[in-house]
């Protein structure tokens, strides 16, 4: 059954502060019970939390993130170098989703540079299904531009066809296209779908202060960014077409995500996220957590 879960990387600075238990204890409360972990650094202590919570809790990991390689200057895990590593934490989690949440910025100059990455990536998803794990790619805006009259992640789609698609409806957005059709179109190869709305912001005094001193360039800085990320139901996506699409073609996981939360806290905003799909009607889709409904039978 599809599932609405949490991407964890809205509660990095919430893993950092309050840690990784009690910040998964505090969005379970909330109604969620599947969650996908990015931007959490993997060490024992943190994969020891994400294992308590998993036990004494009953979330459920919907998926774990790596990159492929890690980007120059930055020590972190990467499929190339850390694979066993990787597998054993999805092993030690449940966890048989893993994903790769950007290209490797390095891969964006070029098509050629797209095709290695396409290649390496469809050999890495071959070592991983041999262990029961299924590799995912996420897009953002940057893989519909065209190359030749097709978007990249059509060319993605078609040379790593191993490697399944989570697709990001906010991204979709702010690269032109509809996220309803979008999803229909890649059909079954979408697993993991990212719940993240778009927004139309006002714009802030500071530009109407630019105009006043004859400012154009900061005025025009601020009328062309006001595409804001946004809590679901909040801003001008169709989320109950995003869904039921969802639903039809069989994603399992709908993970609700914010890149940027505009001052206010995770908990508030994943409250917010919450209470709109629950008036939507898909109250039945954020499930129960296994051992909390066990507790309550």
């Amino acid at each position: 059954m599809t599932r609405i879960g949490v991407q964890a990387m809205m509660l990095k600075e919430s893993f950092a502060t309050d840690g990784v238990f009690e910040t998964l204890k505090q969005v379970s409360e909330i109604g969620y019970s599947a969650f996908e972990i990015s931007q959490v650094p993997m060490t024992p202590e943190n994969v020891d939390e994400l294992d308590r919570a998993r036990q004494e809790l009953g979330v459920e990991m919907a998926a774990l993130s790596a990159m492929l390689t890690a980007p120059p200057g930055m020590t972190a895990e990467s499929l190339t170098d850390d694979f066993d590593k990787i597998v054993a934490d999805c092993r030690r989690l449940d966890a048989t989703k893993l994903r790769i949440g950007m290209l490797p910025f390095d891969a964006m100059a070029s098509l050629d540079r797209v095709r290695a990455f396409c290649d390496a990536t469809e050999e890495i998803a071959g070592r991983l299904a041999d262990h029961g794990i299924g590799l995912y790619y996420h897009n953002h805006h940057i893989e519909f531009a065209k190359y030749d009259g097709r978007y990249m992640l059509d060319i993605i789609a078609d040379r790593a066809p191993s490697v399944g698609l989570e697709i990001d409806v906010h991204w979709v957005q702010r690269g032109g296209l509809d996220p309803v059709s979008t999803l229909r179109k890649y059909g079954e190869r979408v697993t993991m779908v990212h719940l993240k709305d778009y927004r139309i912001g006002q714009l802030p005094p500071s530009a109407f202060e630019a105009l006043g001193k004859g400012d154009f360039p900061g005025f025009m800085a601020a009328f062309t960014g006001v595409v804001q990320f946004a809590e679901v139901g909040e801003g001008n996506l169709d989320f109950a077409g995003i869904i039921e699409e969802s639903k039809a073609i069989g994603a399992e996981y709908l993970l609700v995500e914010q890149d940027d939360l505009y001052g206010r806290t995770p908990l508030e905003c994943l409250q917010t996220s919450y209470d709109n799909l629950v008036a939507l009607g898909y109250a039945d889709l954020f499930g129960a957590p296994a051992l909390a409904a066990t507790a309550g039978s």
